[in-house]
């Protein structure tokens, strides 16, 4: 009959498209990866990976953190993070990764020199994300945040296909044009099977310094409107603030340099929504 040709077809093709997916293979030492990515360039999301890592070391000092630099054309971990030098090498021939404030970070940025541009055919990409990924020694890790390079192209389907990915939190800023690429990268996620933890509406609002009045430059709560089309929660808002541009620049993030202030706040609250909707690893 026509419908158990159509069985035995999609069967046939399921088995094609499994055999040509690489096999998911954890990396080495970490308990859960949280990938912080956004479908547009320019929204903040490495400044928010950064200070997330810091703000899931600050909630619980017992845990150990990663942060994976996955930008391999644009890499910033290394300004923010305040790190320089060359990974030095384990017996085994595995990176070192840098420490800075606790938190061990790897980037295609310790590999080159700060000012060459990567000039680079996707072939030569992949090969540099699969070094970052199974070529570094991490020791123990309870968490690795990964700072996914903007878009939803190879390397976010190279990353998403290769590890077992706990969450993906998807930044954006409230404007219409962010909105659409944010939309797509929890889109891409969702087909892969990575779960969407949710989103985070970043320079959500501009206070004046002077006299205190708000302004929302780029909308008012257009991520939260996506959230609900998507059916997903919204992590926190993150205010456009002078002192989260300088302290990431100055490589001193704000929720280490100060942690009392409304931004470091914000992370942190981020950060334990993050923690509130993460399985529960295996003991």
């Amino acid at each position: 009959s026509s419908s158990s040709g159509d069985e035995a077809l999609r069967d046939k093709r399921a088995r094609i498209l499994s055999r040509g997916l690489p096999k998911q293979k954890p990396i080495e030492g970490v308990k859960q990866v949280v990938v912080v990515a956004s479908g547009k360039g320019g929204v903040g999301k490495s400044t928010t990976a950064v200070n997330i890592a810091l703000a899931l070391a600050a909630n619980d000092s017992t845990k150990e953190i990663g942060l994976l630099d996955a930008d391999i054309y644009g890499p910033s971990i290394p300004k923010m993070m305040n790190l320089k030098g060359n990974p030095e090498l384990t017996t085994k021939n595995l990176m070192r990764p840098l420490k800075n404030y606790g938190i061990a970070c790897m980037s295609m940025g310790f590999l080159i020199e700060e000012t060459a541009p990567v000039v680079w055919r996707g072939l030569m990409v992949m090969s540099a994300v699969e070094k970052l990924l199974r070529q570094v020694d991490w020791g123990q890790l309870d968490y690795l945040v990964i700072d996914m390079p903007p878009g939803t192209g190879d390397v976010q389907l190279s990353v998403s296909q290769n590890i077992p990915i706990s969450g993906a939190v998807i930044v954006s800023t409230p404007q219409d044009v962010a909105l659409l690429d944010a939309r797509k990268g929890a889109e891409m996620f969702r087909k892969v099977h990575v779960p969407v933890l949710g989103l985070v509406q970043n320079m959500s609002v501009f206070q004046c310094p002077k006299c205190k009045h708000e302004t929302h430059i780029f909308g008012a709560d257009g991520v939260r409107d996506l959230a609900k089309t998507l059916e997903l929660d919204i992590l926190g808002d993150v205010p456009l603030h002078v002192n989260i541009r300088e302290t990431c620049d100055s490589g001193q993030p704000v929720v280490i340099s100060q942690p009392q202030s409304d931004a470091a706040k914000a992370y942190l609250k981020i950060a334990m929504e993050i923690l509130r909707r993460l399985p529960v690893p295996p003991a």
